[in-house]
């Protein structure tokens, strides 16, 4: 398997705002009672999903909804805007015009739907498209990742890596899954600061022998 370095991006590069809520969170509840930003919104967003009958849990540290073990959608908040993300939102009909890829050429399956005010909520149209993305489950339908993609790793992990001892033979003891949602995980960070947190808080995982997610498996 090919593993590549990607130059990391300039702190002023495609700027987006961190999330509003402390990065400690355990919970969904943890989430939703530290939010400062978008609070109101953010409750009215989970009442609509937990009302479609879909399982709450915390992952990457935000809100997510699953069905039948699958992912559908999670709930983000961030200081220009909050909203929804379809993990197989490219599969969605989208009527409406609302979705949006946020990393062209990266993102094949997720969609978001962002919103900057509480009128840009549409309760009818997002019950609307959660009931389509659990027929979409139900069904079988997803947009499969490109399993033989050589990995790409963003140059904050692959420096943690080759700087702690024991972390790059470790690493490749994982499966490529897991791998990737290192990668993943740390790339998809906007700030260099946050980059260079997040791989820093993956290296003990990785040294365990744990995946990210190992936890909501």
């Amino acid at each position: 398997m090919a593993i590549q370095s990607k130059k990391p991006r300039s702190a002023g590069a495609a700027k987006r705002s961190e999330p509003t809520t402390p990065a400690r969170r355990k919970t969904a509840d943890d989430y939703y009672e530290a939010a400062e930003r978008w609070a109101e919104e953010l409750r009215t967003l989970r009442r609509l999903l937990l009302e479609s009958g879909l399982a709450e849990s915390l992952k990457w540290g935000s809100p997510c909804y699953s069905h039948n073990g699958k992912n559908v959608v999670g709930v983000g908040a961030f200081k220009s805007y909050f909203g929804l993300w379809f993990f197989q939102g490219a599969l969605l009909s989208d009527d409406a015009g609302v979705l949006i890829n946020a990393q062209q050429g990266k993102t094949k399956a997720q969609r978001q739907w962002r919103m900057h005010s509480a009128r840009d909520i549409r309760p009818a149209t997002v019950r609307g498209y959660v009931k389509a993305a659990i027929a979409n489950v139900d069904s079988g339908r997803e947009v499969r990742a490109e399993r033989n993609k050589p990995l790409e790793l963003p140059e904050e992990l692959a420096t943690a890596l080759r700087q702690t001892k024991g972390a790059t033979a470790a690493f490749r003891k994982l499966t490529t899954g897991k791998q990737r949602e290192y990668a993943t995980y740390i790339a998809e960070a906007k700030r260099e600061n946050t980059r260079l947190t997040r791989a820093a808080k993956a290296i003990p995982m990785i040294l365990s022998g744990g995946g990210l997610n190992d936890r909501y498996r």
